[in-house]
């Protein structure tokens, strides 16, 4: 049976209903993962022998005396990858980098916690750009993964390998982490769902920092009923974690089926310039024409400071990068490539451990941050910041929610953008403002250009994930199964 090819919600069913087990469920994803792994490159590591011995003691357990000790069954022994940034106790853990190639997590971040007292079995880490720096999966030191729809195309980044595994089969569901567009670009372009959450909404306790103020983890994965369940399990306030909001978790799954007839939504003007490819326009305006017939209402909307969006959020997140990062020094954190001399071990340690794109943020990081240029650049980047915030509030206030295309173009090929960062940064302009608001946003594949994935971008407001679950899952029930690449 190819149980690969069903969602993370079925299987939930029918190991719960003792239609299966949750072994043979991870052994056929194991399989999987060893059928096409080699084409798709979407795993770092893999914990086969940890997983199935995890699968074991959920079988053993799936009974209703046994079941009352898990916190929530949503994903009750369902195969489950972590993004290679989110540290597992007693797992490799490396960010796709050189300078953490050795390092083991000597604690569960409290994702990882959680999903263990739900029951779910998890399979590995997924394959990921460096320090969740870029758009295609190129920069991982590891290797590059592979869009599954195109094996010569990329999967977008930074969870690109979250994306391309949930696209391959690989693995029903996957976390990732959401800094500039991280998780719903690599979506778009792989056909999945993926979610980012409001800021503070799930906790960041073992999530290695790229920009503090930006991250959020998220998931991926082939239905918004999946991600309503998984949502409900790492969700809520974390004590370990000062920025989580003690805001109540609604129950997800239960509202997915609203009626959304007299919801307002926004299209906002900016999102719909020259830079957006026509074909893609097209997908958009299909989707709107989708939810008018579910009875929602459409109207235009502006976002002016939209345009300042990429440059802002460069700004900020190369000096939240360039100060996360100052401690993989070869001292407390990272290989130590040298002993030599104080000042030799730190260039060579951090020369040799961080890839090109990493390096370039730590520069531009450190140079908006230095003497004389912090008000020119980080200051005024962060009053834009507000400005772009009150935009989107300013429009939610009229509207429940705004719908935008997630990415201006399809999966581009490998190679293509790798020499001008310029160009690759730009593939982010219709998310990153999202980040920067702390706004939730979803990515719901919605059509296909040239039998390539395109998905569009519902965004909330705070702590409203339940209306951007119950919007896309309205959607996707008109919008009908996707069929994916079997490779």
């Amino acid at each position: 049976m190819n149980l690969y090819k069903k969602t993370a919600s079925e299987l939930a069913e029918m190991i719960k209903n003792k239609e299966i087990t949750s072994e043979e469920v991870t052994r056929n994803f194991l399989d999987r993962i060893k059928s096409v792994e080699d084409k798709v490159g979407a795993f770092s590591n893999i914990f086969e022998e940890k997983a199935l011995e995890q699968a074991r003691k959920i079988d053993e357990e799936n009974n209703e005396e046994g079941r009352k000790k898990y916190e929530n069954t949503g994903l009750f022994g369902v195969p489950v990858a972590l993004k290679d940034n989110i540290v597992s106790k007693g797992d490799l853990t490396t960010a796709a980098s050189q300078i953490l190639k050795n390092y083991v997590g000597v604690y569960d971040a409290t994702v990882v916690k959680k999903l263990k007292e739900a029951g779910a079995v998890l399979v590995g880490k997924a394959n990921m750009d460096e320090f969740a720096m870029g758009s295609s999966n190129e920069n991982s030191s590891i290797k590059s993964a592979s869009n599954p729809w195109d094996l010569e195309r990329v999967p977008g980044g930074s969870s690109g390998g979250s994306a391309a595994a949930v696209a391959a089969g690989e693995v029903p569901v996957a976390l990732g982490t959401d800094t500039g567009g991280s998780i719903r670009q690599p979506a778009s372009l792989t056909g999945t769902v993926g979610i980012k959450p409001t800021y503070g909404r799930v906790s960041r306790y073992g999530l290695m920092a790229f920009g503090s103020s930006l991250d959020q983890i998220g998931a991926l994965a082939k239905s918004s009923e999946d991600l309503a369940r998984i949502m409900q399990i790492i969700s809520g306030y974390d004590e370990n974690d000062p920025t989580t909001a003690d805001v109540e978790v609604p129950d997800y799954v239960s509202l997915l089926e609203k009626d959304i007839k007299g919801l307002k939504i926004g299209l906002p003007k900016e999102y719909f310039s020259d830079e957006l490819d026509k074909s893609i326009k097209e997908v958009v305006d299909k989707t709107v024409e989708t939810l008018k017939k579910l009875g929602a209402e459409v109207k235009e909307v502006s976002l002016p400071y939209t345009k300042y969006a990429i440059s802002t959020y460069y700004i900020i997140s190369s000096a939240e990068a360039a100060s996360n990062l100052s401690r993989y020094d070869g001292v407390r954190y990272g290989v130590r490539k040298s002993d030599e001399n104080i000042e030799e071990m730190y260039v060579k340690s951090r020369t040799e451990g961080f890839g090109d794109e990493v390096k370039r943020r730590i520069m531009i990081g450190n140079y908006v941050l230095s003497s004389g240029f912090y008000d020119a650049y980080y200051k005024k980047a962060s009053q834009v910041r507000r400005l772009i915030r009150d935009d989107f509030l300013r429009v939610l206030s009229e509207v429940d929610l705004i719908l935008t295309p997630v990415s201006p173009t399809t999966a581009f090929k490998k190679g293509e953008k790798v020499t001008d960062p310029v160009q690759m940064y730009l593939g982010d302009i219709f998310t990153v403002s999202i980040n920067m608001a702390g706004l939730p946003a979803i990515s719901v594949p919605a059509g296909f250009v040239n039998g390539l994935p395109v998905g569009i971008q519902l965004i909330g407001n705070y702590f409203r994930e339940d209306l951007l679950f119950n919007v896309a899952n309205r959607f996707e029930k008109e919008r009908g199964e996707i069929k994916y690449p079997e490779l």
